[in-house]
């Protein structure tokens, strides 16, 4: 059973990292073996082990047999800012097909459930050319959406929904995140994104308190995922 996912969101900010570390838990609690790519990850923290990105530590908290930081996050970059840019001002230069080397680097270690998790959106930019749904398509990996829950989240989900069928990959599923508890109407968007959008629910999480891996895992679905 070997099953690797791309994950990618409406927007920045929308818990894109949660979500992937509460699919590794929830995956980790059935007795599996997980395991997790970064590819790229701008606002890193300097340490005396090197740059080191919040949301990669995240995920490689949740990956078992423990995974060496250099090949979950590959590129680390310290600006907290667009990756291209950020790797522009560090001398790098970003590529699909580099990246997805480094990806396969993980993926042949045949984790029962592997995540590749993108950075902000989905046509966020890696170089003058191309972006990280290059990478996803590199990889020709099914990808889960995770949809923040503001206003305005309908649009941007079927946009991304849209932009991922164009680029010939398959919708696997998407988590609906809460991101703003005082969103009005939230059960109607909700009902609306259920009829309208070409995937299966994956599970709703709403804001907890504390935030926990284990609390978020409670609240997915992985038996269309694993199936």
């Amino acid at each position: 059973m070997k099953h690797c996912y791309f994950i990618t969101g409406t927007d920045t900010e929308i818990g894109k990292t949660t979500i992937a570390a509460g699919l590794l838990h929830a995956a980790r609690l059935r007795g599996l073996t997980t395991a997790a790519v970064k590819p790229v990850a701008a606002g890193c923290e300097r340490t005396a082990a090197g740059l080191r990105n919040e949301d990669a530590l995240t995920l490689q908290a949740e990956c078992f047999p423990p995974l060496d930081y250099a090949l979950l996050n590959p590129v680390a970059l310290e600006p907290a800012i667009a990756p291209h840019i950020a790797a522009t001002e560090a001398g790098l230069a970003l590529n699909a097909a580099s990246l997805a080397v480094d990806c396969r680097k993980v993926l042949t270690r045949g984790a029962d459930l592997t995540l590749v998790e993108g950075a902000g959106g989905w046509r966020v930019p890696l170089n003058g050319s191309e972006t990280l749904a290059d990478l996803a398509r590199e990889l020709d990996m099914p990808v889960i959406m995770v949809v923040g829950l503001r206003l305005g989240c309908i649009n941007h989900a079927l946009l991304t929904a849209e932009a991922i069928a164009a680029d010939g990959l398959c919708l696997a599923g998407w988590v609906a995140n809460q991101v703003d508890p005082h969103m009005d109407r939230q059960q109607h968007n909700l009902d609306t994104l259920r009829a309208l959008m070409p995937a299966p629910l994956l599970g709703v999480v709403p804001r907890l308190a504390p935030l926990t891996v284990g609390g978020v895992a409670e609240h997915l679905r992985l038996d269309g995922l694993l199936g």
